[in-house]
């Protein structure tokens, strides 16, 4: 008593939905492994931290060694040792230390900052950015990138933002 039963119009748009379902996820699903497929698994970004040398390997003025490696200038004025950010306030571009005029000048919108950090031209809305700067217990300078003081919230007379050298 067995009746061979045919799909109507009803069940067989069901199993074609529920196919292209199926299709559809598959492949979303194949697109989005191979869009991360092109994204490396390496950070290229440089360290938040590392080992400055010492106080005393420093000279009044800026230091340009760190600028690439770890986009930190090592400033010397007036007693105290800080680090500097070598991102422009503006739109992030990294200016060049102009010693003949003992400037920072940012070369994408004019930018302008003395020594200190503080801009004094340009579009630039707000000084450079100084990170922590301590000692580590051989009295070796550590630099902390991770701890960050503006000028116009008044952190750079925080004790963590400059060494008395």
């Amino acid at each position: 008593m067995s009746e061979k039963k045919q799909l109507n119009r009803r069940e067989f748009f069901s199993f074609v939905t529920v196919g292209w379902v199926a299709f559809t996820s598959a492949i979303a699903g194949f697109l989005t492994l191979a869009f991360r497929y092109t994204y490396p698994n390496v950070n290229f970004e440089p360290e938040m931290d590392f080992v400055a040398g010492r106080p005393n390997d420093y000279e009044e003025g800026v230091d340009e060694r760190w600028k690439n490696g770890y986009g930190v200038w090592i400033v010397k004025m007036e007693g105290r040792l800080f680090a500097l950010s070598n991102i422009c306030t503006h739109l992030g571009c990294v200016p060049n230390w102009l010693p003949a005029e003992l400037k920072f000048k940012c070369p994408c919108h004019g930018s302008g900052y003395y020594q200190n950090g503080i801009n004094f031209e340009g579009p630039a809305p707000r000084p450079l950015e100084r990170y922590k700067i301590s000692l580590n217990a051989e009295g070796k300078i550590i630099v902390d990138k991770t701890k960050i003081f503006r000028y116009e919230k008044g952190q750079w007379d925080n004790p963590q933002s400059f060494l008395k050298v």
